[in-house]
């Protein structure tokens, strides 16, 4: 029998965060989310746990000052995106743009579905 969708998420979720930590070797996937939000000028909250512990690793490694990229940061920031690109394209590779794109919609309307409603 087929696992759930439930399944399939949590697992492949465990998987990017353990291979991205891999691939990036000294920054964590978390740290990643953070610092390219931060250089998008992203002020958005962030949807999971650990966000406070990645600003202050980065700041400790000098990459953030008061949630902006500094030049150091920017630098790491411009070569940990090569390695992501690289991650991103072993993660789909197989996988179609139409297929990846089915997916994320299929996700984003089935958390939409379980969102609260506002008001």
């Amino acid at each position: 029998m087929d696992k759930p969708i439930g399944y399939w998420l949590k697992h492949l979720d465990n998987l990017l965060e353990s291979s991205m930590d891999q691939a990036l070797q000294t920054t964590s996937r978390r740290e990643w989310q953070v610092l390219n939000a931060a250089a998008q000028g992203s002020t958005d909250p962030m949807p999971f746990d650990g966000v406070r512990e990645a600003v202050e690793r980065l700041a400790a490694k000098g990459w953030l000052a008061d949630g902006l990229l500094t030049d150091t940061g920017r630098a790491a920031h411009a070569r940990i995106a090569e390695q992501v690109g690289r991650f991103r394209r072993q993660a789909i590779e197989g996988v179609s743009p139409q297929e990846y794109q089915a997916a994320v919609d299929v996700l984003r309307r089935m958390a939409a579905n379980l969102s609260p409603l506002p008001g």
